[in-house]
């Protein structure tokens, strides 16, 4: 079976082994998935990112020649960037089969043989050769190590975790391993670009006669896709766009697959699968019918559904201070949407709603965020949402006012002090009713100032 290059890497696939092997959303479903004789697969609403099925995706597993999707991102990403072009003419060097050993697709391409940039994606990713990675490889990143380098920095910011490239081709190596799950988003990636779209999707390309070979015919090796390597017309899917056929003794039969119907576009990848034939004759399972009972899976019992609607109010929350209504409506600033079993219901699933306590105050303005909901159902968080105000509440000037008059009055010290108020004019009211009223107290220096000024002048003695 498989080998790992240290105790840590089997480890890791032992607990990676025992992870979920389906979506919780599928689960709850009363669909019936197709049965898959492989070692682990997933299923992926390419439109949206969404795994509809999986089988052990984060089980570590050899990728074989679908290891050429990478290689065929990068060198498509470098032609986009204007480093190269499609029509650039490469002159293949003495490098062209380093780590490909016997057994290996080729095309037979030769040392200083020349061929442009399209030639050699045609030749990597329709008939798998091998010796055409390198040579991309070369004409990008300047030599192999240094591609192979590129190759595991580009798997980085997929977020491909699970992944280590030791080559460009995806001969079999210990150290060279990867999961469905991370082959999944690499395809994702790699089929937003038009010219890999193009040519994965192709039957056939004819590579021109170059300086030392005579035209070369290429025929795609996927079955879903053409039916010239395999001969049954059985296995061909009119809606397969792609993408990448690929096996070894250790990775088994191993296929990333992609179709377009109905507007919707899914990808399957099914590693370890089963051949097409045994003894001559066609068995149940094989990784050509397996992927496609997995993609129509897809498209025939999942659709895209609302589950949260944007206009739908939410609940409403008590406001004062506003002399037309006490309350205000809230409802999602946006919507949210999954692809789900078509037997589910999201009215069903489970919202958590999180608004503030107490009544609020007017004035509230429309579209204010006053809260926020979430909604989920079994494991899966389809994500949060904020709660706005529908409508907008204008505050009473004559409430705001008594409002602020109660929080005054409220006050302890405001309190005190009245107490202090009350409790001094009931003194002077009882000692008024004691003593009666006071008299007024007369000013005794100016009467005495008076009797000084009072009787005749009598003049100054001499």
């Amino acid at each position: 079976m498989k080998k790992y290059s240290s105790p840590l890497a089997f480890f890791l696939a032992v607990i990676l082994a025992l992870s979920l092997t389906g979506p919780a959303l599928a689960a709850q479903s009363a669909i019936e998935p197709p049965y898959i004789d492989a070692t682990s697969a997933i299923l992926v609403d390419a439109d949206y990112d969404e795994v509809l099925y999986s089988l052990f995706p984060d089980e570590l597993r050899y990728p074989a020649s679908i290891t050429k999707v990478m290689t065929g991102l990068l060198a498509i990403e470098a032609v986009e960037r204007g480093e190269l072009f499609m029509d650039t003419a490469v002159t293949l060097g003495d490098d062209l089969y380093i780590g490909i050993g016997e057994g290996g697709s080729s095309q037979g391409l030769k040392a200083g043989e020349i061929l442009t940039i399209r030639d050699l994606l045609n030749c990597a990713l329709i008939p798998s050769a091998n010796e055409a990675c390198n040579a991309l490889a070369s004409a990008v990143a300047g030599s192999i190590p240094a591609f192979v380098d590129r190759m595991n920095q580009r798997a980085g910011e997929l977020g491909m975790t699970g992944t280590h490239f030791t080559n460009t081709h995806g001969y079999h190596d210990p150290s060279h391993y990867t999961t469905a799950r991370d082959i999944s988003r690499m395809c994702l990636e790699a089929m937003r670009h038009a010219d890999f779209r193009e040519i994965v999707s192709s039957v056939s390309y004819t590579v021109p006669a170059t300086n030392l070979s005579p035209k070369r015919v290429l025929h795609d090796t996927n079955a879903l896709v053409s039916n010239h390597r395999t001969g049954n017309v059985g296995l061909f899917y009119p809606y397969a766009v792609g993408i990448k056929t690929g096996s070894t003794p250790e990775a088994g039969y191993c296929l990333a697959s992609a179709a377009e119907k109905d507007g919707r576009t899914m990808i399957a990848v099914l590693l370890g699968g089963k051949y097409w034939k045994s003894n001559g004759e066609m068995v149940e399972h094989n990784y050509f019918s397996d992927s496609k009972a997995l993609l129509e899976y897809g498209f025939n019992n999942f659709s895209r559904k609302m589950v949260l609607n944007q206009i739908d109010p939410i609940s409403t929350i008590p406001v004062k201070l506003c002399a037309e209504q006490d309350y205000v409506t809230v409802q999602p600033a946006g919507g949210l949407e999954a692809t789900l079993p078509n037997d589910l219901d999201p009215a069903q699933f489970e919202r958590n709603i999180v608004l503030p306590e107490g009544p609020l105050e007017a004035p509230i303005a429309q579209g204010q965020v006053l809260g926020s909901i979430s909604v989920s159902h079994g494991d899966r968080n389809f994500g949060t949402v904020d709660l706005i105000a529908a409508t907008s509440l204008e505050r009473s000037q004559y409430l705001y006012i008594l409002d602020q008059l109660q929080r005054l009055f409220s006050k302890l010290w405001v309190k005190l002090l009245l107490l202090a108020v009350i409790l001094t004019a009931l003194v002077l009211a009882l000692r008024r009713a004691i003593f009666g009223p006071s008299r007024p107290r007369r000013n005794r220096r100016g009467q005495d100032r008076r009797r000084a000024y009072s009787g005749s002048y009598r003049g100054r003695r001499r």
